[in-house]
């Protein structure tokens, strides 16, 4: 397994950036949808995806990182937000290989 994905816009070859599984989270509403969001091990950049929970027929794995285009990051201006985006990135990085199912 690749920790890129061809058919993932975040895919970015050479110039990719990795980021890694820093927060799971579930809508309230009725949309029923899975909030990733990815971050790099110093925590100032960050991706966020959203997948829909009912959608049987796009099944996508989620690893605990993946590789992002550069003009895809989010900067993390939150001092608290930034502190703990790097400790649980690098926590991931030190428990999990980039393409480690979760």
């Amino acid at each position: 397994m690749s920790v890129t994905d061809p058919d993932d816009p975040e895919d970015a070859g050479d110039n990719a950036v990795r980021v890694w599984l820093v927060e799971r989270t579930y809508s309230d509403d009725e949309q029923n949808i899975i909030i990733l969001v990815y971050a790099t091990p110093d925590g100032s950049q960050y991706l966020r995806k959203e997948r829909a929970l009912t959608s049987f027929g796009d099944v996508r794995d989620t690893t605990a990182a993946v590789d992002a285009k550069p003009d895809s990051l989010g900067r993390v201006d939150d001092d608290d937000s930034r502190e703990a985006y790097a400790t649980e990135a690098t926590r991931m990085r030190e428990k999990h290989d980039p393409d480690d199912l979760l």
